[in-house]
């Protein structure tokens, strides 16, 4: 607060106030169930808060997560890094480094209410010259079990609304970005049917990238909570719940193989596992060959994964 005018102090609190308001909002939903809160430090430097709501009547698990680290950078992740385009220009061999973020996932109880995922982070370098590069990232996205065309449409107009407000042009460029990122290769479809997602964001100016970042994480509760609301009390069968099982199968495989912050926090010296693996639900399923029969809500599904569609037009 005694820097409040910078723009990674402003940061720092907007990730704990998103945190907050997303914990009141869950647990608003799920009176019953109550987080667990774990305040870690990180020797290096820095540390954080984990918020997790474990096997509630609405949530199976619902983690909030904030981190504001610092330290030297590992080789690894600098690699990582470099890999992207990164121009990182290290004094023997160290890199400072900053990196702060609010990160969530839900997997909820019931098959008819999706799972979502979000993430907004910066990031500060200091280079062996003195010169600081720094970077926002994130985003916003859903995982159903089944299409509801209903809430696809709420959730993107609501991701839309918050882009608009900066350019119109932001909202398709990072809805593409988020179905190119969530794409599990090996399976030849989408986590989900997306939303919003960013990364290495330095332009126009600072002020300008945190701006933006606020409205997209001011617009988490209300893309997300309408749909629970909706469908927390929702029958289901038990072939439905075997069908989220598998669904959060491709989950897991997705964030354990390609998810860029899962790889970043394995590969940050001191860094909380715990809080890094929260993404993964409390139960899944893999089964050998399953297919769904055609013409079925599971093959419904599939189809959007595997060719994702414009919700707001």
């Amino acid at each position: 607060r005694r820097r409040r005018r910078e723009v990674r102090s402003r940061m720092e609190l907007l990730i704990m106030e998103t945190q907050a308001d997303g914990c009141r909002a869950l647990a608003a939903l799920d009176p019953g169930a109550s987080f667990a809160v774990d305040t870690w430090e990180r020797k290096e430097g820095g540390g954080g808060i984990s918020c997790v709501l474990q096997d509630g009547e609405v949530f199976e698990k619902a983690g909030v997560n904030v981190s504001v680290v610092s330290g030297l950078l590992s080789e690894e992740a600098a690699r990582q890094m470099r890999s992207r385009g990164k121009s990182l220009k290290a004094k023997d061999g160290k890199l400072p480094f900053c990196a702060m973020g609010v990160s969530s996932v839900i997997h909820p109880k019931n098959p008819h209410v999706p799972t979502m995922h979000f993430n907004y982070r910066y990031f500060e370098i200091e280079e062996s010259d003195g010169t600081k590069q720094w970077w926002f990232g994130g985003g916003t996205d859903l995982t159903p079990t089944y299409l509801n065309e209903e809430d696809a449409v709420h959730f993107h107009k609501t991701l839309k609304e918050a882009c608009d407000k900066h350019d119109l042009k932001l909202y398709p460029k990072y809805k593409k970005w988020c179905d190119d990122y969530f794409y599990i290769k090996h399976r030849g479809e989408r986590r989900g049917i997306g939303g919003i997602f960013f990364d290495d964001v330095d332009s126009p100016s600072k002020e300008e990238v945190f701006q933006f970042v606020k409205s997209c994480a001011k617009a988490v509760v209300p893309c997300y909570v309408p749909i629970v609301k909706r469908h927390c009390h929702d029958a289901f069968t038990p072939e439905e719940k075997l069908w989220q099982q598998l669904r959060r199968g491709r989950y897991v495989e997705f964030n354990l193989l390609y998810d860029r912050g899962t790889k970043f926090g394995l590969l940050t010296p001191g860094s909380r596992i715990e809080s890094i693996l929260m993404s993964l639900p409390l139960t899944a399923r893999w089964e050998y060959m399953h297919t769904p029969p055609e013409s079925s809500k599971e093959a419904e599904i599939l189809e959007v994964l595997r060719n994702p569609k414009d919700w707001v037009h």
